[in-house]
């Protein structure tokens, strides 16, 4: 007998995404660099910005975010009109897959890539296809030697996740001049502040008309619980995407907070300063103790072991000081662990446990 109740093609293909580890057993304070958060939290601004919005919890919040929308517009230097909020920059890859990809149609992900993108893929009922990196490094060549007839977007993170490997302008330029004009190219660039000086795609935006960028103020912003993020296209791709989104999809209070997030540009600076700082200091550290680590744009690094069992090792020694960080099997990298960078103190408890472990410390 079928089952009636029968879920649309795709759904049932999605591996459940599973989060960065939060807890240990046994333990009340634990160190949380399993979630790429902000270590330094978000700005008061914002916060102040979120409390004075509680006044109002019992009207409807504009539908239009076009204070938001001003508010990324004048400090990117991008055009209000072409920007679209979301629950997250997750809901704004969501509208994307839903408009441009279905049945029959192929996504093209990266061997490394962010888990997200072949669940959207599957939920819309497209056929995921995954294109091998190079030492953990998107190839250009090799996504668009996997274009077909039948692709409807790409997908990448640049910087990428887990890896914090990144493409440079010239290569984004050769990768969007390449692909047809019915393929879709996303830039997600939920980590583009971390890489100083970078635009995040939004001069390719403005050259071609199927790149969208995508961003978030979950990362640098420190506002991971509130779940606000933005994406920027062509007008007309504006346009598809809000017939999508539901009118209230979000509060007055997140966009309260992010506004005053992306307006507090000195405590951005500030948290990309010490990320980059400490981030330097913590490769170098790993490097020096023989434990490979890849120039990381991000606010993590890739720490890469001998095999497994070796990285699931150095992963109990971490938990046993009370260090959580996120072992990436998952990612195809079951010999690394992903570390977030945190300040000064996070970052020398890391090395000092991971020293223990290798007999250097």
């Amino acid at each position: 007998m079928t089952d009636p109740l029968r879920p649309q093609p795709g759904i049932m293909d999605i591996a459940l995404y599973v989060s960065g580890q939060a807890q240990i057993e046994g333990r009340d304070e634990v160190l949380k660099l399993s979630s790429n958060e902000n270590h330094y939290g978000c700005s008061d601004k914002a916060r102040e910005a979120y409390l004075r919005a509680a006044v109002n919890l019992h009207r409807y919040p504009n539908t239009d975010h076009a204070p938001l929308r001003r508010a990324i517009g004048e400090v990117h230097r991008l055009d209000p009109d072409r920007i679209i909020c979301g629950v997250g920059s997750d809901e704004v890859l969501q509208f994307i897959a839903q408009a441009y990809a279905g049945p029959g149609d192929e996504v093209i992900t990266t061997e490394h890539g962010f888990s997200m993108y072949p669940i959207l893929a599957h939920a819309v009922g497209a056929t995921p296809v995954t294109v091998a990196e190079k030492e953990r490094r998107i190839d250009v060549d090799l996504i668009l030697r996997a274009v077909s007839d039948r692709t409807r977007i790409v997908f990448i993170a640049n910087p990428a996740n887990p890896t914090g490997t990144m493409l440079d302008e010239a290569e984004l330029e050769r990768l969007a001049g390449g692909l047809p004009e019915h393929v879709v190219l996303v830039l997600d660039g939920a980590y583009a502040e971390f890489a100083n000086g970078f635009d995040g795609g939004a001069s390719l935006v403005d050259a071609y008309p199927n790149v969208v960028m995508t961003r978030t103020f979950s990362k640098i912003h420190g506002l991971g619980g509130l779940r606000i993020g933005w994406g920027y296209a062509r007008r007309e791709v504006i346009d598809v995407l809000n017939r999508i989104r539901q009118p209230f999809n979000l509060s007055e209070g997140q966009m309260a907070a992010a506004e005053a997030a992306v307006r507090d540009v000195d405590f951005t600076r500030r948290c990309r300063d010490e990320n980059a700082r400490w981030r330097d200091w913590l490769r170098q550290q790993l490097v020096q103790m023989g434990v490979d680590c890849d120039e990381s744009h991000a606010n993590f690094v890739l720490a890469r072991f001998a095999d497994a069992k070796r990285a699931e090792d150095c992963d109990k020694v971490l938990k046993d000081n009370g260090i959580l960080v996120r072992k990436v099997a998952g990612y195809g990298l079951p010999n690394c662990l992903r570390i977030t960078v945190g300040d000064e103190s996070a970052c020398r408890r890391v090395i000092h446990a991971i020293g223990t472990f290798k007999g250097v410390r």
